[in-house]
């Protein structure tokens, strides 16, 4: 007797995938929300020199590898997990958008975010800007846009992922409980019954 694909449970290595994408986009969701909510509305009270000298330094130290960690490791995981679905219709397809969405969030911090982060600090020494002004302009405005942006985007992300076991129980539980039209279910027939009445006869 064959069990079909969608009727098993899902292995273990599965879930820890699946489990590992959704924490590490949930912490790059909550990275950029952070900064909606908190360090950039902050920053926006500084003067315009206090604001570029904070604003360098922030993006020196997030450079390093517990940010590179949740920021490529979202990416790579929720691939490897859509690798590992590819055969489940439902989880599939949630998994396709969210690799989408996110790549969307990834390519948009790598061709936006990134690159304006480089020209606040090709502008030099805050202290000897000549117009901190007009610097600041170009870059925090655009910047917290597509911010708010990319957090939006991960958040989706991870709800996308958050909502794929949900997918693969619904698709268990339909075809478990589907039976072709006409057939009966199999009677129960005990081993040990059915062999003492055969003896006795």
């Amino acid at each position: 007797m064959t069990t079909n694909r969608a009727d098993r449970p899902t292995p273990v290595s599965h879930r820890l995938v699946l489990g590992a994408a959704a924490v590490t986009t949930g912490l790059m969701a909550g990275t950029f929300f952070v900064f909606s909510c908190a360090v950039m509305p902050a920053l926006g009270r500084s003067d315009d020199r206090t604001f570029i000298e904070v604003m360098r330094n922030i993006n020196d130290v997030i450079e390093n590898p517990v940010f590179f960690a949740g920021f490529f490791g979202a990416l790579v995981l929720t691939a490897v997990a859509l690798w590992q679905h590819r055969r489940s219709p439902g989880p599939r397809g949630l998994l396709v958008a969210a690799l989408v969405v996110y790549a969307a969030a990834f390519l948009l911090t790598s061709g936006v975010n990134v690159p304006l982060n480089n020209a606040l600090a090709d502008a030099g020494d805050p202290a000897r800007l000549a117009d901190p002004a007009a610097v600041r302009d170009r870059f925090e405005d655009a910047w917290n846009g597509w911010n708010a942006v990319r957090a939006v985007l991960c958040t989706a992300a991870l709800a996308l992922l958050l909502a794929v076991p949900y997918a693969g129980a619904r698709r268990r539980t339909r075809m478990g409980s589907a039976r072709p039209a006409g057939q009966a279910p199999l009677p129960a027939v005990s081993p040990v019954s059915g062999s003492g009445s055969s003896a006795s006869r």
